[in-house]
């Protein structure tokens, strides 16, 4: 009797071992998808705020109808890649989608801001300075967002990684979060914005 009490204890303590190491998981995985989400908010308020900045500036910028309309489709499809990464965070190829559609969004935007720069009447709209405004603090809120979500990333991946997690996080459906990194050189350049 007593060799099955002592199969039964290890046995006992194996499955609370590999519990535990489950909701770590569980728990790190909802960490980063809520601090995704944070980023998701920020996007789509930058996202509803471009249309504005573009309809402002259509008029003052006639001749630049080209400009104008990359950024609009640039918007769209980063909205778009927003929504499938926010669907599931933890998916590498629509992070890859949504990373990869904000760089062409910011590149759109930089344009934009240099053409602002050449039309003074613009730059001195206060409709357009009010949205710029707006533009700038919601970044700094995208920014602050994304270093959170990486964050978070880094603890489940580590998390993930280690001994003995690291040798059943696959098999119970735990893959490696992708980091919401700026991997453009053009967008680690702060577009410059003068009013």
């Amino acid at each position: 009797m007593s060799p099955l009490l002592v199969t039964l204890a290890v046995v006992a303590v194996v499955v609370l071992f590999v519990v535990g190491i489950y909701n770590g998981l569980v728990t790190l995985r909802n960490r980063f998808k809520n601090a995704f989400a944070q980023i998701d908010v920020q996007l789509k308020r930058r996202y509803d705020l471009i249309p504005n900045l573009v309809e402002t500036a259509k008029g003052y910028l006639k001749h630049e109808r080209g400009t104008l309309e990359a950024v609009i489709n640039a918007r769209n499809q980063a909205a778009t890649a927003g929504k499938a990464a926010a669907a599931n965070p933890g998916d590498p190829f629509a992070m890859q989608g949504l990373l990869g559609a904000e760089g062409v969004l910011s590149g759109a935007m930089t344009k934009m801001m240099l053409l602002v720069e050449s039309y003074p009447d613009l730059k001195a709209n206060q409709t357009m300075a009010q949205l710029m405004e707006e533009l700038t603090s919601t970044e700094n809120k995208v920014a602050f967002a994304r270093q959170a979500y990486n964050d978070s990333v880094m603890h489940y991946n580590t998390a993930r990684e280690k001994f003995p997690a690291v040798m059943l996080a696959g098999a119970m459906g735990f893959q490696v979060a992708t980091l919401f990194e700026i991997t453009e050189v053009q967008e680690r350049i702060a577009p410059k914005v003068s009013f």
